[in-house]
């Protein structure tokens, strides 16, 4: 099916996976940008990219909604083993997926109807360093720091698994 993508979600996240042989189209920044564009677009918060991999059963690359590429999703990387084993890509229960930020691994459950139920990501080790995350405090970890935002303060911790994250719980 040219130009056929699959529509997933993940707690809270909705991605778009396409393979490149399938596209009349390059995804650039520009078309990534306007095809996850909400209210011009098929709206997603990004889009997950089939590629061959030379390390990986699967190769992956994960673009944010603006264009630019991030190294790894717990959320993309869910859906897009639901999507592999969905278009019979694998019949794998087990399977690795090479991503920018590093080689994964992937456990599929499949119901009693043959379909992929649940996935479990080995994301690999999170980290609370400074220097694995845009952030220019000097302390030896991320956790429970003091932040301003919008007026108020708040304690945030900062942790990478591939991809930064800034984790604030609510008061």
């Amino acid at each position: 099916m040219k130009n056929g993508f699959f529509r997933g979600h993940g707690l809270g996240n909705d991605y778009l996976v396409m393979d490149p042989k399938d596209l009349t189209f390059k995804l650039t920044p520009k078309t990534i940008k306007a095809i996850c564009d909400r209210n011009w677009g098929l709206g997603s918060d990004g889009i997950l990219s089939l590629v061959p991999s030379k390390k990986a059963d699967f190769g992956l690359r994960i673009f944010n909604p603006d264009g630019s590429e991030a190294e790894k999703s717990g959320n993309g990387l869910r859906i897009f083993a639901r999507y592999l084993h969905a278009t019979g890509k694998t019949k794998k229960k087990r399977f690795t997926v090479e991503t920018k930020g590093g080689l994964v691994s992937i456990d599929l459950q499949v119901d009693r109807h043959g379909d992929a139920a649940a996935a479990t990501v080995e994301m690999g080790i999170a980290t609370f360093k400074p220097d694995a995350l845009p952030c220019s405090l000097e302390v030896p970890e991320l956790i429970q720091q003091p932040i301003e935002a919008g007026g108020r303060s708040l304690i945030f911790t900062g942790v990478s698994v591939g991809n930064p994250h800034c984790v604030v719980f609510k008061p």
